[in-house]
């Protein structure tokens, strides 16, 4: 089995779609996306949809949910730290957790990210 896709709800699906495309390198595949839904793909094939559907101005998750994104080992995780709060995004610096280094932070359209290696 493999997961095709996954949809997140989000406040702001064109700041949203624009932070993961800089940041992680997701790829919109020439689908220019619009203000209700962003479809997006990694290198690995998995697509993830972005929606806001009913305009709503916040969204809310259970307070667990997050998703999370491996990097290739501690340095690219402290490269990534670094390049957020140069670019003036609030996060923590890394830290050992669960066997990971590795910093959370809630980003452009109110969905929680993990950022590990």
């Amino acid at each position: 089995m493999i997961l095709n896709h996954l949809n997140l709800a989000v406040s702001d699906v064109p700041m949203a779609r624009g932070f993961l495309i800089k940041y992680f390198g997701l790829d919109p595949k020439g689908l220019p996306g619009n203000d209700k839904i962003a479809i997006l793909r990694d290198e690995n094939g998995m697509v993830l949809t972005l929606t806001n559907f009913e305009g709503a101005a916040e969204v809310k998750y259970p307070g667990a949910f997050h998703i999370g994104f491996i990097q290739d080992g501690p340095a690219k995780v402290d490269e990534l730290n670094a390049r957020l709060r140069a670019d003036g995004f609030k996060v923590d610096p890394p830290q050992r957790l669960h066997g990971s280094w590795t910093f959370y932070f809630t980003a452009p359209g109110g969905v929680l990210v993990e950022v590990l290696g």
